[in-house]
């Protein structure tokens, strides 16, 4: 167990330099730290340049750590050397749990005893990654979103042989770094974000399929509809919001019996007296105390922000195109 404080994590090894990996090692560069990379594909070095030169950009204006530096890369002939230097260790390779099982043993036995090896597996559970590592208690899930350099999301969740002092290493360190951090109490194939998105997906190509909407109707509906919303309020306190002065309770008497209506694919949970009552407390939380008319208010000003941003951004693209 390792009791140094994460703000003396200041090499982090990123090993994978694709899309994902290139993206992480871009944040961490853009926060200060060293990256020492690898990555099996002879042209490794120079796709890894040109993600963090595009990236950079935006990392500058969202606002650059003191001492960041987009050359402080050292790219390293085997993933085992490029361990050996680090104090916290990424793992972005590509979703092949057989690949993943090898490659996360050679570096849980390469990595110091007391740093913590972070998978950012799209889906699959560590408890299924970390069957080959002699000690897997330092292995940890740390799901991002892409781009990670641009998307604060990170989802931490160890396996079933995973050190509990590992996740929360893992997850002080993310938000040290200014991530978004969700700790998930228990392994959940896709996780969450992976999860919420994949319906949506899933339900938009049957859409399709059966000549229901086109692609871009699809993306219009988010677009323009209920992605205006969720930058502030989720899913979950947009629909507390939905209910008016009741909140969720009432949104939930009211509407629930739409859940027996085909309005999707996905087969709907019985809204049982415990389900509803885990919604309202969960919404009550989320609401923070706040009363409803400044929720509201929040809102407001948060889509009028959104849809200016999204009309700016259009107008720019367009006038430059």
């Amino acid at each position: 167990m390792s009791e140094r404080p994460v703000s003396g994590i200041r090499t982090v090894a990123c090993i994978g330099a694709g899309v994902i990996g290139g993206g992480w090692a871009a944040y961490f560069l853009a926060r200060g730290l060293r990256v020492r990379a690898w990555d099996p594909a002879p042209d490794a070095g120079d796709r890894l340049r040109r993600t963090i030169d595009a990236a950079w950009p935006a990392l500058t204006e969202l606002g650059l750590a003191p001492g960041a530096d987009p050359h402080a890369l050292e790219l390293f002939p085997t993933a085992a050397e490029a361990v050996a230097g680090a104090d916290f260790v990424q793992e972005s390779a590509p979703e092949d749990l057989t690949l993943k099982r090898a490659l996360l043993a050679e570096l849980a036995a390469a990595a110091g005893p007391d740093v913590v090896v972070a998978s950012s597996t799209s889906g699959f559970p560590m408890s299924d990654m970390a069957t080959e590592a002699a000690d897997p208690g330092r292995l940890v899930v740390g799901h991002p979103f892409n781009p990670p350099y641009l998307i604060p999301l990170v989802e931490v969740v160890g396996g079933n042989a995973t050190e509990p002092w590992a996740t929360a290493r893992a997850a002080e360190f993310y938000r040290h770094i200014g991530k978004s951090v969700i700790e998930m109490d228990r392994e959940l194939p896709g996780f969450i974000a992976n999860r919420l998105q994949e319906a949506i997906w899933r339900e938009a190509l049957h859409m399709v399929a059966q000549g229901e909407a086109t692609p871009e109707e699809i993306d219009r509906s988010i677009t323009d509809g209920p992605g205006l919303r969720w930058p502030v309020h989720g899913p979950c306190l947009t629909f507390h919001l939905a209910g008016g002065e009741g909140g969720m309770a009432h949104m939930l008497d009211h509407f629930g019996p739409s859940l027996k209506a085909p309005w999707t694919r996905l087969d709907a949970p019985e809204l049982t007296a415990a389900l509803r009552d885990d919604m309202v407390a969960g919404a009550q939380v989320s609401a923070g105390g706040r009363p409803m008319a400044e929720l509201v208010a929040e809102r407001d000003r948060a889509v009028i922000a959104v849809r200016r941003a999204v009309e700016a951004a259009r107008a720019a693209g367009g006038a430059g195109g």
